[in-house]
């Protein structure tokens, strides 16, 4: 038997995302995001391409929040969609802002601590359509949105974060093009990714501002993925120099521009060809690194990489320099491998060399897994072999790492529901409840009902 219990202030919940939950994409005024228009490309998703309805959050969300309540969570994280507030980007959306408003009375009204995410990847279609996160005025109309939900719900909400996971919006949706808007540019990705954290900065300062003047609690943050790689051969100077790149592009481009106020030296130089300089224009890195008060960490897995024979340690656009080498772990679903240790040695890492001298505590704000699901003839699902123990042993990390000096205030596992799992359709699922697609049923697991007692009582044990 392992048993060990969170300090009493630690705060477990679980997290959503508007784009994958809620459906009800063309309902009370809400229009296209980036992810309607993908989904509807063919090709793009690998199964029913179609988040029309996804697991209709949008209409059974008393329902949920009932289910959120049973399940002992203490927070629930859950993105807004932006062009549900203001589609088209052109006039604010009093229905699209009134079912954000009802959804955090219901939770303060179960005695659930709502922490809001304001951008989870769903675009106004509008806004790609004038360059995305690729176009600099992104960012400002970044700022108007958040500044319009925060004073429709600043006086109820505590906790914000900005964006979730700038890297794979930027990356993902910019330079490989598998994640909306299938783009296909690493200097597009760039510009992307500066233009996020410029978008961050512009909204926390915003959001600061008017909690300061309102004297409202305020507590902001932004949510960055973090991925430990290390090289194949530790001796291989080619591996190593690989992993260093990676490292750069995947953790520190994001983390120091944020907490250090200037991005790394070598990322720099890395993407000099693709025109990060260029893009940086005065005042925008104090605008990056305003002050937060919480870093998100989002974590799934880590990796060792091997150089190909055609790695160009100068070229940023080469997709084909990197191959996975398996270090004979489990894998999840989505062929993660599964090494809680790399989670523990990340978060010191993160805590010694970042969150520490910035004095910002750290919260996990995602982490789970994906595994086939075999329901019994009730839906049920007993994953007490795979999802429970991927959780239960990334509870472990994370309480060895709060024990050498890592300040973790709270978990966020991924997710509470099965739901779209962006480029895999409907394929994937991470959830802790059981979504029947077809008829919408919602059935908790093994790991939920774990989890359950795990927020209730703060302490984590398993024979």
């Amino acid at each position: 038997m392992t048993q060990f219990t969170f300090s009493p202030d630690f705060m477990f919940g679980a997290a959503t995302a508007s784009a994958q939950i809620e459906g009800a994409s063309h309902q009370d005024g809400k229009t296209d995001s980036i992810w309607d228009t993908f989904c509807r490309e063919s090709g793009r998703i690998v199964d029913k391409s179609d988040i029309s309805i996804a697991c209709d959050h949008y209409n059974k969300m008393e329902d949920d929040v009932r289910l959120m309540s049973e399940l002992n969570l203490q927070a629930y994280r859950f993105s807004l969609s932006w062009p549900r507030i203001r589609p088209d980007d052109k006039d604010f959306n009093p229905k699209g802002i009134d079912f954000y408003s009802r959804l955090i009375d219901e939770l303060l009204a179960h005695n659930i601590t709502p922490w809001i995410t304001l951008y989870h990847w769903d675009l106004p279609q509008t806004l790609q359509d004038k360059g995305g996160w690729a176009n600099r005025d992104t960012a400002y109309r970044f700022a108007e949105y958040s500044s319009y939900v925060y004073d429709k719900l600043g006086d109820r909400v505590q906790h914000w974060t900005t964006l979730n996971e700038p890297w794979c919006s930027a990356f993902l949706g910019y330079e490989t093009g598998v994640h909306a808007p299938g783009r296909q540019s690493t200097k597009e990705a760039i510009a992307a990714a500066h233009h996020l954290l410029l978008a961050h900065g512009l909204a926390a300062e915003e959001i600061r501002n008017k909690a300061t003047s309102l004297q409202q609690e305020v507590s902001l943050g932004i949510t960055l993925n973090f991925t430990s790689t290390h090289p194949a051969d530790p001796d291989n100077e080619r591996d190593v120099e690989l992993a260093r790149i990676l490292d750069g592009r995947h953790n520190r481009l994001f983390i120091e521009p944020l907490l250090r106020g200037a991005y790394p030296k070598d990322m720099e130089q890395y993407y000099e060809p693709c025109g990060l300089g260029k893009l940086i224009q005065e005042g925008d890195l104090d605008i990056i690194s305003t002050p937060i008060d919480v870093m998100g960490i989002n974590y799934y897995t880590g990796m060792d990489v091997r150089a190909t024979e055609n790695f160009d340690p100068q070229n940023p656009e080469a997709a084909d320099q990197v191959e996975e080498v398996s270090r004979g772990l489990p894998v999840t679903d989505m062929g993660w491998e599964v090494y809680p240790e790399d989670f523990e040695a990340m978060l010191v890492r993160l805590s010694e060399e970042y969150a520490k001298p910035a004095q910002v505590p750290m919260v996990i704000t995602e982490n789970g897994a994906a595994y086939v699901d075999k329901p019994d003839s009730n839906g049920y699902v007993d994953d007490t072999e795979n999802r429970l123990h991927y959780i239960h042993e990334h509870l472990g990390a994370i309480y060895r790492a709060i024990e050498r000096g890592a300040d973790i205030r709270g978990y966020f596992v991924w997710s509470l529901l099965d739901n779209f799992e962006w480029s895999f359709g409907y394929t994937k699922r991470f959830g802790i409840v059981r979504v029947d697609f077809e008829t919408l049923e919602r059935i908790p697991k093994a790991s939920a009902r774990w989890f359950a007692n795990v927020a209730k009582t703060g302490t984590i044990k398993r024979s």
